[in-house]
């Protein structure tokens, strides 16, 4: 891990993030030689399953299978 001045860093900041942003690897800065902060890259972002998203977010109720009414109460069965 590189390690830079907190001087150094304040002199070259937006340089350093855009290293840090393009290797992947991490800047440690420090002050007086003890370790301040680190600046370390993103995480990769995981891409969402658009199949199973809505999961677990509907109840059902009742019978979903039968008809709600009778089936002589249709027109089409009438005689």
């Amino acid at each position: 891990m590189q390690e830079i001045a907190v001087s150094e860093f304040k002199a070259k900041c937006l340089s350093l993030l855009e290293e840090v942003n393009k290797t992947k690897k991490p800047i440690r800065i420090t002050r007086r030689g003890k370790p301040i902060a680190e600046v370390v890259p993103p995480s990769p972002e995981t891409k969402k399953r658009k199949l199973g998203a809505m999961a677990g977010t509907v109840t059902i109720l009742g019978d979903i299978v039968s008809p709600v009414i009778d089936m002589d109460e249709f027109e089409a069965n009438r005689k």
